[in-house]
């Protein structure tokens, strides 16, 4: 859970905002979840007439129980990995700068932006605190950060919130942010041993998308690649870029983590850590499609050791640790 508000006033608030969860493993909760993220055209960039009858007459039918199954794997006694990362995340910034009031939200399920905007004002009626919305993607694009920004632009003016809500992006290649994601890539390479090679996955987006952009979220993926390899002074040819989770029969921006993983393992390179950089928690993409399948794949095509490097907000036995470089990366923002 976030904190519980303070009864001074804060100098600023600062909503941690990432993608969202299903609310339990089932097909029914993952059914309304998807129903929302896929509904979003933000997120489907395709023709309502279109894409809405595909939805909901054949991923909404198909889709969920699968999913759910997937869930059910990763899921532990603080529900979504992704839920108890990002509670976790908002916790660890509030304790290191106790006149913030930080919270978290989800673009979509509950909490979302709406019931923590209502929250903060019951909580501090008449304050005329700045509000900054972070999206936890520091690598744009419409179908995360753009629709993350989009609702705040939407609820700053039905709330009467403009000159107070805006949105604060954390950079593609922050120190904070790099340095947590280089100490973790390092700590794992150094455990694997062997001179192994750093595959660096992002999630993928449509090539079309990626293209009407001017291909910013393919620029930015790869800025935090260099900046992270500079970081780790490893050498390019020990590392690679590649994408995760298509969906859809559009191209999409490339090469593909799932064949990378064959490709390495087939070329005689048996040891592979993988990083996420574009996953500040643990989820669904990074356990269950990386750590199991992606595990399996390389492990069949050849390979010898396969790990994962934890993420920014890092899951261990005693709970999500968030990296404190990372959380003073964020605690930054408050200041815009």
């Amino acid at each position: 859970m976030s904190p519980a508000p303070t009864s001074l006033p804060p100098r600023s608030e600062l909503i941690l905002a990432n993608l969202g969860t299903p609310a339990a493993p089932t097909p029914a909760a993952v059914r309304a979840f998807l129903a929302e993220f896929l509904g979003d055209p933000m997120v489907v960039e395709k023709p309502r007439w279109f894409w809405l009858p595909i939805l909901h007459g054949i991923v909404l039918r198909v889709r969920p129980k699968k999913v759910a199954k997937a869930y059910e794997e990763i899921w532990s006694e603080a529900g979504s990995p992704l839920a108890a990362g990002t509670a976790a995340l908002a916790q660890a910034v509030a304790a290191a700068h106790p006149d913030l009031r930080v919270t978290h939200c989800y673009r979509y399920g509950s909490p979302n932006l709406a019931e923590r905007l209502a929250a903060s004002a019951a909580a501090h009626p008449g304050s005329d605190h700045p509000i900054r919305v972070v999206p936890l993607f520091p690598q744009r694009t419409a179908s995360s950060s753009g629709t993350m920004e989009v609702l705040t632009a939407e609820l700053a003016k039905s709330s009467g919130l403009e000159g107070r809500l805006s949105v604060a992006s954390l950079s593609p290649i922050a120190g904070g942010y790099v340095e947590a994601l280089a100490d973790s890539a390092r700590r794992t390479l150094d455990e694997l041993g062997g001179d192994p090679h750093l595959l660096v996955s992002f999630h993928g987006i449509p090539q079309y998308v990626d293209d009407k952009e001017g291909n910013r979220y393919s620029q930015e993926c790869r800025a935090t690649f260099d900046a992270l390899l500079a970081a780790l002074e490893l050498p390019a040819e020990r590392a690679t870029l590649a994408f995760q989770s298509r969906f859809g029969f559009d191209p999409w921006i490339g090469p593909a983590t799932d064949d990378k993983l064959v490709e390495l393992a087939e070329s005689g390179r048996g040891r592979v850590v993988v990083a996420t950089p574009g996953f500040l928690t643990a989820g669904l993409e990074t356990i269950e499609e990386l750590g199991i399948r992606g595990r399996e794949d390389f492990m069949e095509a050849g390979g010898e050791a396969f790990a994962l490097a934890p993420p920014p907000v890092e899951t261990t036995p005693m709970g999500p640790q968030p990296h404190p470089r990372f959380v003073e990366a964020l605690s930054a923002l408050a200041d815009g």
